[in-house]
């Protein structure tokens, strides 16, 4: 079973509370993309747009990332990406880099 969708993470992940999950039978991978709030100046990571998860899923060269980097879920978490690490392990063109963002300086989340 192939699947993609938007998903609340029940236990409570550090980093987030949504991701999109890309889900192969009993593997799976999240993806994650940093969100602003212009009032409060914060910001939060969450599932990644629409327009992105197809883009993402249909690339050709998804599977075999899909394959390096999934992982069966342990204690109600998969193995997690930015969408800026897939983006750019895909070499598509990455969104537009805001100067609010924040990386995360190791390849596991």
């Amino acid at each position: 079973m192939n699947e993609r969708k938007r998903l609340r993470q029940a236990p409570a992940h550090p980093v987030y509370n949504s991701c999109t999950l890309y889900r192969i039978e009993e593997r799976g991978l999240a993806v994650i993309q940093q969100r602003f709030d212009s009032e409060t100046k914060s910001t939060w990571w969450s599932e990644v747009d629409p327009w992105i998860t197809d883009a993402l899923y249909l690339h050709p060269d998804f599977r075999e990332y899909f394959e390096m980097r999934a992982g069966t879920c342990t204690d109600g978490l998969y193995p997690t990406v930015t969408v800026r690490q897939i983006m750019w392990a895909l070499k598509m063109k990455p969104i537009q880099k805001e100067r609010w963002e924040t990386v995360f300086d190791r390849r596991d989340i």
